[in-house]
């Protein structure tokens, strides 16, 4: 009898077993936690999450010799990067995997194998499903929570991934502020806000509107498919995408710590920080009934963390201080809103300008993140 097999998945309970193996991967680790299974349902699924509308996907999941799930992978094909590329790669996410180096050569090579027949030869990963999305596999700082929107992988993912073959290729950084530290600005940075504001008198900073909200939407997507254009990796979200994230997140956004800068009325620049709910998800174990959804309304006020997700300006405005400019107003609302932590996540490697920010705002590196590549 054969020890393992890897197979397609082609039906509903096969779906869910690769939904829910993460259940079992983790199990009785403290610093897993689990996503809502009705999220997990829909970034899957290609007639509901748009991103599928540009990309497709091949789910497969590994079984051991009594039929025990013990592993999945989906290799995808997106159409988006390709395009803006000119790079003709492929991707691996959503991998879950036993410690077992056989399951996990397999996986890897199936997913290869089916962008192959695609005659694509390159794969990254872990993107799930994209870099836009959660990515990465953990690679320093496996007893700390993970961060709202932010992966946790087992350590010896690390091992089994390169004994696999592929190679690190990016790391991501995850830099955290005490904020209740963080009360006044450093003297550096007072300074750096004063001489910007004077500098530019227009420069205005303000968070996002109910009122505007639609309007609002649309002045984040465009300038942060400006801002970004040239980081490594980078997906521009198309509409549909972008505004079903943003739809998911409505409720549970903070609307004080979205804000957007303009010069003259003219919108260049944008800081968003999610309020963390891990704390809450953590909780709940990845069910909305028949209590998750009570749980959700009385420890979403209990949240006490931030997770600062973007932060870019156009070019044409950047060394300018203005970034300063909204980072002051960011801090000055997190402090009024009663927040304690900020994770300014992820950072790419090589983007030293916003590093410098991070630091200049006394956060420091305690997560790093790992991406991978075949070739």
């Amino acid at each position: 009898m054969l020890k393992m097999r890897i197979v397609k998945i082609f039906n509903n309970k096969q779906f869910m077993q690769f939904v829910r193996l993460p259940w079992k991967i983790y199990s009785g680790v403290k610093q897993w936690v689990p996503p809502l299974i009705s999220d997990v349902i829909y970034t899957l699924s290609e007639n509901k999450n748009p991103f599928w509308m540009h990309a497709k996907r091949q789910l497969f999941l590994a079984y051991d010799k009594n039929n025990d799930v013990v592993g999945r992978i989906v290799a995808i094909i997106d159409y988006s990067y390709i395009s803006f590329h000119n790079d003709k790669c492929g991707f691996f996410g959503f991998y879950e995997c036993i410690n077992d180096l056989e399951v996990a050569m397999n996986l890897f090579i199936s997913a290869e194998n089916w962008l192959k027949d695609q005659n694509i030869y390159k794969m990254i990963g872990p993107m799930n499903p994209s870099i836009n999305y959660e990515c990465g596999f953990l690679y320093d700082g496996f007893n700390i929570n993970p961060s709202f929107m932010m992966p946790y992988t087992h350590k010896y993912y690390l091992q089994l991934v390169e004994k696999s073959g592929l190679k690190k290729i990016k790391e991501l950084y995850a830099y955290n502020m005490n904020i209740m530290k963080n009360l006044e600005l450093e003297e550096r940075l007072k300074k750096i806000v004063i001489m910007t504001k004077k500098r530019i008198p227009t420069l205005r900073i303000r968070n996002i509107q109910k009122k505007t909200y639609k309007e609002d939407l649309n002045t984040i997507i465009s300038i942060y498919n400006c801002a970004w254009e040239e980081n490594w990796g980078f997906i521009p979200y198309s509409m549909d995408e972008f505004l079903s994230i943003a739809t998911r997140l409505k409720t549970i956004i903070d609307p004080e710590m979205i804000l957007i800068a303009t010069i003259d009325d003219l919108p260049i620049g944008i800081i968003i920080s999610l309020p963390d709910y891990n704390q809450v998800l953590k909780r709940i174990n990845g069910k909305l009934f028949p209590i998750g959804l009570l749980k959700i309304l009385y420890y979403r006020t209990k949240i006490d963390s931030l997770r600062l997700v973007i932060m870019g300006i156009i070019k044409g405005y950047r060394h300018k201080g203005i970034a300063a400019v909204m980072c002051e107003k960011g801090l000055e609302n997190a402090i009024r809103l009663g927040y304690k932590h900020c994770e300014f996540s992820w950072i790419l490697d090589n983007n030293i300008m916003t590093q410098h920010i991070a630091e200049i705002m006394n956060a420091k590196i305690y997560k790093k993140y790992a991406i991978y590549s075949n070739k």
